[in-house]
């Protein structure tokens, strides 16, 4: 069988990312394989101790639905509680973008970042942003668009 694509390798990450597959995402991980989270100013270096952070998660982690395909191959939508909007890159670096529910009700818009090498994920950067309303001084300028309802239905 040939080696993945990266584009493969990613499709497959975040597929074993939404289904909590933990053995499956070892597997796509680079023994040096770190993750960042910016906004908190954490970084996890290696699988067990993402592992232990996901098996700790209060409440539980965040349940995925059966991702289905929607348009072009790179368009994913999982409901209700992870739904990946689109996963686009090249070469060593790819972007996915989605809305994650968590278990405590919230609402929070997702961008993660990827670096592939050798055909398994070397390292991950993910920001997190939280539901806001929009300012009303600014409402002649834009235009609304639908977003997904905060956890006390607004």
């Amino acid at each position: 069988m040939p080696p993945l694509s990266n584009e493969q390798v990613i499709h497959t990450y975040l597929d074993a990312h939404m289904r909590h597959d933990y053995a499956a995402l070892g597997e796509l991980r680079a023994a040096d394989w770190l993750e960042e989270w910016p906004q908190s100013g954490e970084r996890v270096r290696g699988h067990a101790n993402d592992l232990a952070i996901m098996t700790n998660w209060p409440g539980g982690s965040p349940a995925a639905g059966k991702p289905r395909i929607v348009g072009s191959e790179d368009r994913w939508v999982v409901s209700p509680s992870w739904t990946y909007e689109r996963i686009v890159g090249s070469g060593d670096t790819w972007w996915a973008d989605a809305v994650g529910k968590y278990p405590d009700g919230s609402t929070w818009f997702v961008v993660g970042m990827f670096e592939v090498r050798d055909g398994k994920v070397r390292r991950e950067t993910w920001y997190f942003a939280p539901l806001l309303e929009a300012p009303e001084w600014r409402s002649e300028w834009v235009e609304r668009m639908d977003k997904p309802e905060h956890s006390d239905g607004r």
